[in-house]
């Protein structure tokens, strides 16, 4: 490598005022599941064999519980304004929002629930700044996976339309059995 060439692809380097939701799609070699959070992407980092235990059981259970003309999608981004597009670990998404096969991300309308499963590296955004950015754009449902001692534990998360904020629904350790969005029931031992 000449001493003029750079070393690092340009994107590393933001333009002012931070990336745009629609700059995702355009950044070339990006690493696979790059987020967006307030203009700045987001790397993650390998997953541990937790999170993808727990991902395929959450995964198979709304898949088999969803409505009619909803499905589950896993690792897709969801376009919640200019400056962010998370994307969570799963959501419950409107059919209907489905524009083709190249599509990259949904919009928050079209999302029912969006599932977090905290890792290591991201608890503060799974914890604080993704709910918070969730509820601001109107998804009504939240779910959040912790691990204890290795077993899956959710917590289930409701829209309160007076605040524009989540609201602890339950805490589930062993079982997950809810009505709302629509009836599910899940293992987690």
């Amino acid at each position: 490598m000449s001493v003029d060439q750079d070393p690092y692809p340009d994107w590393l380097r933001p333009p002012v005022g931070g990336y745009t939701a629609d700059d995702l799609d355009r950044l070339p070699d990006l690493p696979p599941h790059t987020e967006l959070i307030d203009g700045s992407l987001i790397f993650v980092s390998p997953q541990t064999l937790f999170h993808m235990r727990t991902l395929r059981l959450l995964e198979r259970a709304l898949a088999d519980a969803a409505p009619a003309g909803w499905e589950v999608w896993r690792e897709m981004n969801v376009k919640l304004n200019r400056r962010n597009r998370p994307e969570p670990d799963l959501m419950v998404v409107n059919q209907q929002g489905v524009t083709g096969p190249k599509q990259t991300y949904c919009e928050p309308e079209d999302v029912m629930l969006a599932v977090e499963v905290v890792s290591e590296e991201s608890e503060e955004r799974d914890r604080e700044t993704k709910p918070r950015k969730y509820a601001a754009a109107g998804i009504r449902h939240f779910w959040r996976v912790e691990s204890d001692n290795g077993r899956p534990v959710v917590y289930v998360y409701e829209l309160d339309p007076a605040t524009k904020g989540y609201g602890v629904a339950g805490i589930h350790h062993g079982v997950l059995k809810l009505d709302v969005p629509f009836p599910v029931e899940v293992e987690l031992a």
